[in-house]
């Protein structure tokens, strides 16, 4: 369900050119209403088009003030709950408030390393630029997974 924005708690990321959810949405669907006249509040964020928002959750996991909320699916959130995400540094904390009002809090880790800490060419060799008009260049048999083909393997009809 798209996200829409709780207008009470937003500050518009303290008058900045740029509101975090602005900077995060991939779709770029938020937008700041600087005066009012789209929405009638002033310095507040909205998703101008919610029928196009992927369902990411980056904008409600990363505005400051969590005013940023989704509706959600029935599979999720029992129909009336409600679901917020608060992200820390190192992990995500998802609160599920169920509409008798219980409330159940699940976290989760962001990452399992350290960041900056990946080494993405670890045990790979050094490729050799001489070869790279070669045909097989990109997947040779030192490639995990290669092997020729087998013309007995393919399906006949």
């Amino acid at each position: 369900m798209p996200t829409f924005v709780r207008t009470e708690k937003c500050d518009g990321c303290k008058g900045q050119d740029r509101t975090a959810c602005m900077y995060i949405c991939p779709h770029d669907l938020m937008k700041l209403d600087k005066d009012g006249s789209e929405t009638g509040h002033a310095m507040k964020s909205y998703n101008q088009e919610p029928e196009q928002c992927w369902e990411c959750y980056s904008c409600v996991k990363i505005c400051p003030q969590n005013a940023i909320e989704a509706r959600h699916y029935a599979d999720v959130v029992p129909l009336g709950g409600s679901v917020q995400p608060l992200r820390g540094s190192d992990s995500i904390m998802w609160t599920i408030k169920f509409r008798n009002g219980t409330m159940k809090r699940f976290k989760f880790p962001i990452r399992t390393t350290p960041e900056g800490s990946i080494d993405p060419y670890a045990g790979k060799p050094e490729a050799d630029m001489a070869k790279i008009q070669d045909n097989g260049f990109f997947n040779h048999n030192e490639q995990n997974g290669y092997r020729a083909g087998d013309p007995s393997e393919l399906i006949k009809v």
